[in-house]
């Protein structure tokens, strides 16, 4: 009976999600067709544009000739004076001087409007031509990635349909089944209450024959109750079946709805404000030097132009990608604006519209969580990393397209010589030697970024849909804090450590081999390792194990770097904390250094004690690495760029691109002004960074390590001077210049000859230098081979 009644629900159910589906199809294409309509308006302006320049510098030039003509035609009258001696008496007659000031004021303007129209037609003209070219190639590239998105979406809608389907029909055979059931019970009762009748109405004394055919009769009653109730059991099988199945899909469906649902909102919202940054990727910057050039050239021709000028000033400032962008998006509202949230449509009779996270389903969902808390982990870290490449791209397309090239102040510049117009404007941005190499470099960096926007988004796409249905999963659970399996763990080992050690033995051990093998390896921290081995080494590190201990230099540098960062960048607080980031960000734009690393200084003070033994330790590592940068490349700089993103993360809200630079210029002054900057051991006990690659602690060493130098040879160096006779001093060679860091500690210059009288320890030696006697740091040194048992 609700057989046509459920046909048509259904129906309806299919027909209002085909609408909803035609409707952001429609708005699809008319997406496309809007930001195809943008670049034929702007293809068109920029045509009409150069078609003004063009028209102007030959209304520019004919001016230009006509001052010329008017110049010489007074020029050649004053030559033709038959009186020369006459002439150069009236030239020192104020009007005589004043006319030919005059005439020399013409030939100058003519000269000026003949650099006005060969700027106008090989300088200004020729931008709006690759400004045309550069659009056209970005809008394209850009269609791409929105046609891909666009198709994207569309897949989840049509996974979601198809989804719903399975769960409608899983439902519909759940509802039959147990409509079975019941008839099936209805008949087991009809069947044994019409045997208890029959039973009733027999008399207890009958004669033989009789007797058989009521004991027949009953054995096929009783045949017939069996078959009713293996009937019943197969359906109430059947029905057990098929509920489990339509719950199963049900809970497909509502995982597959979030995820479409959070789809659909970070394609409107996010996808296409970043589709239309790049369709717009360089063209209004490209335009306003463009429009600046012009400028130039028009203010240094005639300034009395500025009450005209000031409305084109105006207009080129204003140029503005972020404001074109929000004036589309409300232009166009209806096209950009998202639609309507997906509902649960459930199937008649379900009430419910929830996961369900009983037996026995309870289990998978269970299983189903961590596997998406795992995957987003590593999805959200190696996507991250694509975000800052990219952005890093995009800063370099930034630099490109924002050059301050269009000051053409010196084409208006004459020397006596009178040089040609054509020989000063060659040497402007239009020169063609360094044109096509600056056009190279700008479309391969082009390509790089749109392939790693392209990655970015991809990424971003699959951690919103996992995502989703990770945090509807979790919170159908019950589960209290959504977590990253990994960082749960590394958060746990770092407090481990730090309940119990200064320096957390991830950051000592790699500084410590970085220090003794690494300091000299080219690119440290900025070429990558093997991913393999940084894994290997940061569980080890999990384990409470040191992998790194010993003198075994068996390890790719590259990934010990690799650990290093990663543990700094992996943890749930930044080292530098956000509440004090706009305190920091006001240090940088102090042009004093000393003053900067004074006030840096104030604001680092309030963090924890811990936090500061940790920053001392590891900027005084990165300053005594950055020594070595004629060897590494791995300048103040070059080191900040790598551990800016690491230690400190930028507010939401604020530009990541522009802030991330003034974060790599505060890491840079804390690197070469740390010890200005961060209190020294007698105003913080804690361990401090040794030059030798070990960890000298002013109170306990935490790891059983070897504490400061002078302290652990104090006894060796008594017994030195009893024992000259014994043993021969062994000559050695200094590799780099070292300078000691307290009274026990040598300085010398590399090259420097020393004497070493026995070892201290693993990482020193008592020797002698200039007639001193000290320590003298074993990885700074040659030992003589010939010399050495």
């Amino acid at each position: 009976m609700t057989s046509p009644a459920k046909f048509k629900k259904d129906k309806e159910i299919i027909a209002e999600y085909d609408t909803q589906v035609k409707e952001i199809r429609a708005q699809l294409t008319e997406q496309m067709k809007c930001l195809d309509q943008q670049c034929e308006l702007r293809v068109q302006l920029l045509q009409d544009l150069q078609d003004f320049f063009r028209k102007k510098a030959e209304i520019e030039m004919d001016y230009s000739r006509n001052l010329e003509k008017l110049a010489e035609r007074f020029l050649a009258k004053t030559r033709s004076t038959k009186d020369q001696q006459f002439k150069k008496d009236q030239n020192v007659l104020s009007p005589v001087n004043c006319w030919n000031l005059l005439l020399n004021q013409v030939k100058r303007e003519s000269r000026d409007h003949t650099t006005l129209s060969d700027i106008y037609l090989n300088n200004i003209i020729p931008r709006f031509v690759q400004v045309s070219e550069d659009s056209g190639r970005l809008f394209k590239k850009s269609k791409e990635v929105g046609q891909q998105l666009q198709d994207d979406l569309m897949k989840v809608l049509n996974e979601l349909y198809s989804v719903m389907k399975t769960y409608h029909m899983y439902n519909a055979d759940s509802i039959s089944a147990q409509s079975k059931l019941k008839e099936a019970e209805k008949q087991e009762e009809k069947q044994i209450g019409k045997s208890v009748k029959q039973e009733d109405r027999q008399t207890p004394r009958s004669p033989d024959s009789t007797a058989n055919v009521r004991i027949e009769e009953k054995h096929v009653r009783r045949s017939s109750v069996k078959k009713i109730e293996k009937m019943k059991e197969k359906r109430q099988a059947k029905y057990t079946e098929n509920k489990l199945k339509a719950i199963k899909a049900r809970n497909e469906y509502l995982l597959a709805l979030e995820a479409t649902n959070a789809s659909v909102f970070k394609y409107y919202i996010h996808d296409l404000s970043d589709l239309i940054d790049c369709c717009d990727l360089g063209y209004h910057a490209s335009l306003n030097r463009a429009l600046r050039t012009f400028l130039s050239a028009e203010l240094n021709l005639e300034q009395s132009k500025h009450e005209g000028l000031d409305a084109i000033e105006n207009a080129v400032e204003n140029l503005d990608a972020t404001s074109d962008k929000q004036r589309l998006m409300e232009m166009y509202n209806n096209v950009f604006c998202p639609p309507m949230k997906f509902e649960f449509q459930p199937h008649m009779g379900d009430m419910a519209s929830q996961l369900c996270a009983q037996q026995p389903v309870q289990s998978e969902l269970v299983q189903r969580c961590q596997q998406l808390q795992s995957r987003l982990s590593t999805l959200k870290i190696e996507n991250e990393e694509v975000k800052k490449t990219m952005e890093a791209t995009l800063q370099t397309i930034q630099d490109i397209v924002t050059v301050e090239d269009f000051d053409v102040s010196d084409c208006f510049q004459y020397s006596n010589s009178m040089e040609s117009v054509k020989s000063t404007v060659s040497e402007t941005f239009m020169s063609k030697p360094s044109i096509a190499k600056r056009r190279a470099n700008q479309q391969e960096t082009e390509q790089f970024y749109f392939t790693k926007m392209k990655e970015y988004l991809e990424g971003r796409n699959l951690i919103t849909k996992l995502q989703a249905k990770h945090d509807l999963l979790q919170k159908t659970l019950g589960e209290s804090q959504r977590t990253d399996c990994s960082l749960a763990r590394r958060s746990s080992t770092v407090r481990k450590q730090d309940s119990s050690q200064a320096i957390p033995l991830v950051v000592e051990s790699c500084i410590r081999f970085i220090s003794r093998h690494g300091l000299q390896h080219e690119g440290i921290f900025r070429v990558s390792g093997s991913q393999v081995e940084v894994n290997d080494i940061k569980n080890a590190f999990e384990r409470g194990e040191d992998p790194l201990a010993g003198d075994q230099n068996d390890h790719d540098m590259d990934s010990i770097a690799g650990v290093l960062k990663l543990y700094f960048r992996g943890l749930e607080h930044p080292l530098f904390p956000k509440d004090i980031f706009h305190d920091l960000m006001a240090c940088v734009t102090m042009d004093n250094l000393q003053e900067r690393a004074l006030h840096i200084r104030k604001v680092l003070l309030v963090l924890p004690k811990t936090t500061l033994i940790i920053m001392r330790y590891l900027f005084a590592f990165l300053n005594h690495l950055s020594q070595f940068s004629e060897e590494n490349m791995m300048d103040p700089y070059n080191l900040a760029i790598c551990f800016g993103p690491s230690l400190m993360s930028v507010p939401e809200g604020h530009d990541q691109v522009s802030c991330q630079a003034h974060v790599n210029e505060l890491i840079k002054t804390i690197i070469i002004q740390h010890e200005n900057i961060f209190p020294s051991p007698r105003e913080l006990e804690g361990p401090v960074y040794s030059r030798g690659g070990s960890m000298e602690d002013y109170c306990d060493s935490p790891h059983g390590e070897t504490t400061l130098a002078e302290d652990s040879t104090q006894d060796v160096t008594t017994e030195h001077h009893t024992s000259d006779d014994e043993c021969e001093p062994i000559e050695a060679i200094a590799k780099f210049d070292y300078v000691g860091r307290t009274a026990r500690e040598l300085s010398f210059k590399k090259g420097a000859s020393l004497l070493l009288y026995q070892r201290a320890s693993d990482d020193w030696w008592e020797g002698r230098h200039n007639g001193i006697d000290g320590l003298i740091p074993h990885q700074y040194i040659v030992v003589q081979d010939t010399l050495i048992s």
